[in-house]
């Protein structure tokens, strides 16, 4: 190992080189290795957003659509028993608008918790 005189410039080297600012030096010139700004012109998207439908049917009972829609989506009951009613009466119902991998995850979810339970209930995911 080198004398540690030496290894703290390799060090203050390293920091040069890694972009921090140098120890010292004239107060008024600039510094190498500043912190870079994006151009604030360029502002990141939003995701696209995608809608989650509730398809009619007509085998699967109502108390377990609506138990649906407060476990799965987070819907208060008396928001799920209005989901719930348009989807059986107008034959489907935008249930929420997510990002894509939470559509479709909540989608897959739904899907799933009609299979183990033998009903036939479909959700779609839609881009909005």
């Amino acid at each position: 190992m080198r004398e540690s005189k030496n290894t703290v410039m390799e060090i203050d080297d390293l920091r040069i080189r890694m972009g921090a600012p140098r120890r010292g030096g004239n107060a008024g010139s600039q510094l190498e290795g500043e912190l870079m700004v994006a151009d604030p012109a360029l502002k990141p998207k939003r995701p696209p957003m995608y809608k989650v439908v509730l398809l009619n049917d007509d085998y699967t009972p109502m108390d377990f659509v609506v138990m649906v829609l407060e476990s799965v989506f987070h819907k208060e009951h008396q928001e799920a028993l209005e989901i719930m009613l348009q989807v059986h009466n107008k034959g489907a119902a935008v249930v929420g608008v997510f990002t894509r991998d939470v559509a479709e995850t909540k989608a897959g979810i739904v899907v799933e918790h009609a299979r183990i339970n033998e009903y036939p209930l479909q959700c779609t995911v839609e881009h909005e």
